[in-house]
């Protein structure tokens, strides 16, 4: 309870507050003083505090310096957030375990059905890797190193002591080699290295059959798993980046860690169970084929995990997609549309039409060691920041030669696509390669500002265009500029 100030005009609370008061001073006040025998001045309010339960403190000035504070009992934003979901199947407690504080105003809109396929995708997978280590507990004492172990824990303590220095090897180049295309393309990586870990671990399955080449059969499979590894936790990481819209990069992070604690756990257990009934136990070929049904289950639960994905980055892909919808139909899809429409596995030189990016000039003359066609290229492409040419003239499917200036950018490679597409479109039965090619940029100048338009009302942002110039070679713009 509230008591009267003590000398200079301080006051203690002591006790808990009730939920309803009725109001009064918090500083003492002479009986029936009232402003000169007026009526009492009306209170007036000072500093209001909110707290997570509902309760509001309202400090009001009653005048002659006298305050009180109100204490009311109200449904606050968070309780109503709690009354949205009470009629859920998942508690609210459990909510704010395994979701990001803020769900699902957070995160992005595809978190959610990412994480809940990415739940039984991660069960599969540790039921996968009980089946495998099983396989390799039944081999004998006997090792390949040269030294014959009492028990076979010494045995794989030996193994992977020797395969130690492959897997850190092969982690660390594929980090330094290949480290800028994860970015570029997560989904496609982060599915390939389940491919490549599936490869690990059949070999590591058929260790039984060749006991006496377990060390050359289990290195094979533990370097397979580790480059795997090199493509999944940088593909991985880019996703979680993706899915962190208001910065809570370290909170999705966590969270991430929870369900794949939950799954690690379901799976040990499903798997120990699937190992000890009588079937699998026995027979060889049983655990194999069951391996083998779990493991394409599981890619079909990781690619499915990944095509829910939608990024609003524009990497090749899907830059592709944008350019062939605008050059084809006058329109720019949005990015869920767009996404969907991304073929996760297709490699770049798969697609259509065929482009090369980063091709040196000789390779563009076709042998013929011209300078009026050097000058002519460079003439017609001297306002672009690139030089495209085709291969094979006058065939159904001409392939696309572009080469980059210095000061070529990530529109500069939008622009080469942009242009690839329309001409891909425009096959014609042109005699002079020249006349279709500066029909094709005079559609360029007209086509691509609309394109621009176009992809900022389907809420693209043209600062997330991660379309990546090819570093060499590069046309020098020191000769660039030589009248010709």
């Amino acid at each position: 309870m509230l008591s009267t100030p003590a000398a200079g005009g301080r006051f203690r609370v002591g006790g808990a507050l009730p939920w309803r008061l009725r109001p009064r001073s918090c500083l003492a006040s002479p009986p029936g003083s009232s402003g000169g025998g007026g009526e009492p001045e009306k209170a007036r309010p000072l500093l209001v505090e909110r707290y997570r339960d509902g309760v509001t403190k309202r400090y009001m000035s009653v005048g002659n310096s006298k305050m009180e504070i109100r204490l009311e009992k109200h449904e606050s934003s968070v309780n109503a957030v709690e009354n949205e979901h009470a009629d859920s199947l998942i508690p609210q407690a459990v909510r704010d375990f395994v979701l990001p504080a803020g769900f699902p105003e957070s995160v992005t809109v595809d978190y959610l059905e990412y994480m809940l396929l990415q739940f039984p995708t991660n069960v599969t997978g540790w039921i996968c890797h009980v089946l495998v280590t099983s396989s390799l507990l039944k081999i004998g004492t006997g090792c390949r190193c040269g030294v014959f172990y009492r028990n076979f824990s010494s045995c794989i303590c030996c193994c992977y002591q020797n395969m130690l220095s492959k897997k850190t090897y092969g982690w660390q180049y594929l980090g330094g080699r290949f480290g800028t295309l994860f970015d570029d393309d997560p989904k496609k990586w982060r599915m390939y290295a389940d491919f490549i870990g599936s490869a690990g671990s059949i070999f590591e399955l058929i260790t039984p059959l060749y006991p006496g080449y377990f060390l050359p059969l289990a290195s094979l499979g533990n370097l397979a798993k580790a480059v795997a590894r090199g493509f999944k936790d940088p593909s991985f990481r880019v996703i979680q980046n993706h899915f962190a819209e208001s910065g809570n990069l370290g909170e999705v992070a966590a969270k991430e860690e929870v369900w794949e604690v939950g799954s690690q756990l379901i799976g040990l257990s499903i798997g120990v169970l699937i190992m000890d009934t009588s079937g699998v136990k026995s027979s060889y070929l049983t655990l194999t084929l069951t391996w083998l049904s779990v493991r394409l289950l599981h890619l079909w639960l990781r690619y499915q995990s990944l095509s829910v994905l939608k990024f609003r980055t524009i990497n090749l892909k899907r830059g592709r997609i944008l350019v062939r919808s605008h050059v084809a139909q006058h329109t720019v899809p949005g990015y869920i549309v767009c996404n969907e429409e991304e073929n996760i596995l297709t490699w770049e030189r798969f697609l259509h039409p065929q482009i090369s990016f980063g091709v040196p000039m000789e390779r563009m003359l076709g042998g013929e060691e011209s300078s009026e066609m050097v000058n002519r290229l460079l003439k017609l492409y001297k306002n672009e920041k690139y030089v495209l040419f085709v291969e094979q003239f006058g065939s159904r499917e001409p392939k696309f030669l572009v080469a980059f200036k210095e000061s070529a950018t990530s529109i500069s490679v939008l622009r080469s696509l942009w242009q690839a597409h329309w001409l891909q479109k425009n096959l014609q039965n042109q005699d002079d390669v020249f006349s279709w090619l500066e029909d094709s940029i005079l559609a360029l100048e007209l086509g691509f500002t609309d394109f621009l338009e176009q992809m900022e009302r389907a809420s693209w942002d043209r600062n997330q265009i991660i379309v990546k110039v090819p570093k060499e070679p590069v046309l020098v713009s020191e000769y660039l500029n030589q009248d010709v």
